[in-house]
């Protein structure tokens, strides 16, 4: 009989420890990989963004945001690749697109103070977005989007560093970016991710739904370099259902303050964007830093 205590572990301390929230608040989209005008659409053409992620966990918080008693450390490395076709065609006043993501992962943790020593890596959950909607005004921008995490990646419930969540997640987006000037140097975009969960089949959980915020206030230099404010605050919104009584069932807290500059080269068509976040007050769940860089390149 295969022993179960890996998996009652981590439910005993999903709390601030459940792998599926070593990066996001507790689904599957990745908070910090959009900042500078994170909510707007490019025009209508075929693009590629890679979005490559370093996450270093310093420490782990319970439900009331104390530390766990122990060394708990850990680092997870990430290379989203996303496709985006911008279709040059119009609905409802928006350009129209499609989208896919194909994530790649590298999880390692070591968790002293619960006794978790793991890690594993490999292709991660791929994301199918059938709808992408962006509107363009003179001083502003909108998106609207709608798509789903399909369960493709390998999931174990033995395994606190498995690459795979197990469940599917659809994902709702929406959110804006304003220009203070008809130029365009100066912006703020305020960028919006709803995520609904499925049951988790291994362990008949199903997380509860979460709601994150990215953001990215900017200033362009007359050399074309883009400096800029960005931070993320993510609430778990509904407590998990499914879990056993007696077990903890705090909902999870993420947020992170950050810098971000980057460029692009318009005779290329490629753009550069690197970024640090420094997280503060998370509540059940790790806590750490992120640097991500993310390359664009339109063709």
């Amino acid at each position: 009989m295969r022993s179960r205590f890996p998996l009652i572990t981590a439910l005993a301390l999903s709390s601030y420890a459940m792998t599926d929230s070593a990066l996001a608040v507790n689904g599957h989209y990745v908070a910090g990989v959009e900042g500078i005008r994170g909510a707007s659409v490019p025009p209508p053409g075929f693009y590629y963004r890679g979005y490559l992620v370093h996450y270093g966990i310093d420490s782990l918080l319970d439900g009331q945001g104390d530390k766990v008693v122990g060394d708990n450390t850990g680092k997870v490395t990430a290379l989203a690749n996303r496709m985006i076709w911008i279709i040059d065609k119009k609905f409802l006043g928006a350009d129209y697109g499609v989208e896919v993501i194909i994530p790649v992962q590298n999880v390692s943790l070591d968790f002293r103070g619960l006794g978790i020593d793991d890690s594993d890596s490999g292709l991660g959950d791929i994301f199918l977005g059938p709808v992408v909607l962006g509107w363009h005004g003179q001083q502003w921008d909108a998106v609207f989007a709608a798509g789903y995490w399909f369960d493709t990646a390998d999931y174990d419930d033995q395994s606190a560093a498995a690459i795979g969540k197990g469940f599917g997640t659809t994902m709702l987006t929406l959110g804006g970016t304003w220009y203070f000037d008809i130029e365009k140097a100066w912006s703020l975009s305020v960028l919006s991710r709803y995520e609904i969960k499925s049951e988790q089949d291994d362990t008949g959980i199903t997380p509860g739904d979460s709601l994150l915020v990215e953001w990215g206030l900017s200033h362009r230099l007359e050399n074309g370099l883009e400096l800029g404010l960005v931070g993320y605050d993510a609430w778990q919104l509904e407590n998990d259902q499914g879990v056993p009584a007696g077990l903890p069932n705090d909902k999870r807290k993420q947020h992170a303050l950050g810098v971000e500059a980057g460029y692009f080269w318009p005779q290329l068509g490629l753009g550069l964007n690197g970024a640090y976040y420094n997280e503060y007050s998370n509540e059940a769940r790790p806590e750490g830093g992120l640097f991500r860089l993310t390359l664009t390149k339109a063709f």
